[in-house]
């Protein structure tokens, strides 16, 4: 099986359906900060466009409680939970059926050991993000690759999610330096926050179906 893609920060129900109809496994949505956060309802609208396809939650924080109502006002199938993010919560959302992605910030090679050890706690994947200091996600930072590949062998069988900067251009050689499971996408397929490129959104998940990793570590 060939690497996912996951369209995240959606803010436009068309913009789901044409991320599904060319192949992405999974979708979006920004419920934490940024240009891209939607409603509850709004939300809703990208879960009935994508059918089949799971659409996730990007939260930080809330108790498993309000993140499984959250769910079901919504329909989101699962979540992906930034800042300090409790293995706890994680664990009961994973028992109530939801699919749960923890992330892991990296900024220097000494803490990424430690970084993605606490992350894959709770989690059915870590996702690997470049460190910010004003915050995370949807800035088109490159994660170093480096850094990428040290969090891909300390992940070893857990499924890693590769995020940062990607575009149509670069998510090729990421995956054949890196490896991961899934690849992560936001601002790299945009024409402005929000707004997906329709031309960027489908040559990025063709560039996605035709790359191959050098080594699948956990194979």
């Amino acid at each position: 099986m060939g690497v996912e893609a996951k369209i995240c920060g959606l803010t436009r129900p068309e913009d789901a359906a044409l991320a599904v109809a060319h192949g992405a496994t999974r979708l979006g949505v920004v419920f934490a900060w940024g240009p891209r956060v939607v409603t509850a309802a709004r939300a809703a609208e990208f879960v009935a466009a994508a059918g089949d396809v799971p659409v996730l939650a990007v939260v930080a924080g809330g108790s498993a409680d309000e993140l499984l109502d959250l769910a079901i006002r919504t329909g989101v199938r699962g979540f992906q939970l930034h800042g300090d993010s409790d293995p706890l919560v994680a664990a009961e959302l994973q028992a109530r059926g939801r699919e749960v992605w923890r992330v892991a910030t990296l900024a220097s090679l000494a803490e990424v050991h430690r970084a993605v050890t606490a992350a894959r706690l709770g989690a059915d994947a870590v996702l690997v993000e470049p460190h910010h200091a004003t915050g995370s996600g949807g800035r088109g930072v490159p994660l170093d690759p480096e850094l990428a590949r040290a969090a891909r062998a300390a992940l070893d069988d857990v499924p890693m999610v590769l995020a940062g900067g990607l575009r149509a251009e670069t998510v090729a050689e990421a995956i054949r330096l890196v490896s991961p499971d899934i690849v992560d996408v936001s601002s790299g397929v945009e024409s402005e926050p929000g707004v997906k490129d329709p031309r960027r959104l489908v040559q990025f998940l063709e560039a996605v179906r035709d790359a191959r990793p050098a080594d699948r570590h956990h194979a």
